[in-house]
């Protein structure tokens, strides 16, 4: 309701400003001002220069924010691949301002120095075979280098060897939440389809097939460094978009179709929470939190919990009105610890036979399921 309020005050000063202007104009009806719609040396002047003060804005404005808002940017990669995704970009980022500063300067440079003068006339080209040349055959030398400098460094990061040795890990999308499935001994995720979707079976799972006997379903994933993890990803219902920052890792999930991609984990999540500029970042965030703690504190609010490292797997695409808080946490172990996690979990396989399994229900003359409504009512009105 704020919102909308300011957006209509916003609304009603501009047209206020524009009547103003109406109104001035029609004071000066019979001035001795010059109403001619013809620019004069003066206003080309004044228009020369600020082309000028509109460049030192550009430039003010980019170094200001590079300084304001560098930090924010990720920073050290968490996946084998990743110096080679932030190696592009950075390639990519040095081109844009190489070209920009160049363009910029000259249009805006241009822009003073043929401003409009009294009797002075442009002279015109019709065309010219070399300046197009030029600007033609440069952007495309550059543009073919960097386009196939990013299909090398992106065929290395999809290739998927099939005989290597990896941990096979299924994402499962839905509104509005991430749900895992690891394979088990087998390293074979059973085959899955939503038809199957029946209990605790959220996924689907085709508990007929004998590779889906020993998957686990977890809604915290656990993986190994220093081991590649291969994700086939599905989306139970729109388009989701699983998306893994410090990894450099995204992919899309698209309903009926299974979309992969696989990384190595180079550092535990205790390692990266004890690099220099997490811990930096983590004391920054946490500061931030003190001071909006001791004001909520005051109003009578609870105070928020001080802020510490996970890896997030995240949407990054829009899907719902709950898109914001679709993210699971990723902990990354050693390989000694993630055996350990591995063989505390329970598979799907128990989880599906606990829940058909028939309990025993009083005035029942044999146990019966739990789930069966029917039989339990039946029962009750004994």
């Amino acid at each position: 309701m704020t919102s909308l309020l300011v957006i209509i005050v916003l609304v009603l000063l501009a047209v206020a400003l524009w009547q103003l202007t109406k109104i001035f104009d029609l004071t000066q009806v019979g001035s001795d001002t010059d109403s001619s719609q013809v620019a004069s040396d003066n206003d080309n002047n004044i228009q020369g220069y600020l082309m000028f003060g509109f460049l030192a804005f550009i430039y003010i404005f980019s170094i200001y924010g590079l300084f304001t808002w560098g930090p924010l940017v990720l920073h050290t990669p968490a996946s084998a691949h990743g110096a080679q995704v932030d190696n592009l970009m950075n390639i990519t980022w040095i081109l844009i301002f190489i070209v920009q500063a160049i363009t910029q300067v000259l249009l805006h440079y241009f822009a003073f120095k043929y401003r409009g003068k009294k009797g002075q006339k442009a002279l015109y080209f019709a065309d010219n075979n070399k300046l197009e040349a030029i600007w033609s055959v440069i952007p495309a030398i550059v543009l073919a280098g960097l386009i196939l400098y990013g299909l090398y460094a992106w065929t290395n990061i999809m290739f998927i060897d099939d005989e290597e040795d990896t941990v096979v890990v299924e994402l499962y999308a839905q509104q509005f939440k991430w749900t895992a499935r690891v394979a088990g001994e087998d390293n074979v995720l059973g085959k899955a389809n939503v038809r199957y979707i029946e209990g605790v079976n959220t996924l689907g799972v085709d508990m007929a097939d004998a590779y889906a006997q020993d998957d686990i379903v977890v809604s915290e994933l656990h993986i190994p460094k220093g081991k590649k993890i291969h994700f086939k990803m599905r989306s139970q219902d729109v388009l989701h978009s699983a998306y893994m920052p410090y990894f450099r890792a995204q992919m899309n999930c698209v309903p009926g179709m299974v979309t992969e991609f696989a990384f190595e984990p180079i550092y535990t999540t205790a390692e990266y929470r004890e690099l220099p500029y997490m811990i930096e970042k983590v004391s920054n965030i946490n500061a931030i939190r003190s001071k909006k703690s001791v004001a909520l504190v005051a109003k009578g609010d609870a105070a928020l919990d001080p802020y510490a490292f996970d890896y997030l797997l995240l949407c990054n695409k829009i899907c719902g009105a709950s898109h914001y808080n679709m993210q699971m946490k990723i902990v990354v172990d050693t390989p000694e610890d993630y055996k350990k996690w591995l063989s505390e979990q329970v598979n799907l396989a128990q989880q599906v036979k606990e829940a058909n399994a028939p309990a025993a229900v009083e005035g029942a003359d044999a146990p019966v399921k739990a789930n069966d409504t029917a039989a339990v009512a039946k029962i009750a009105m004994k």
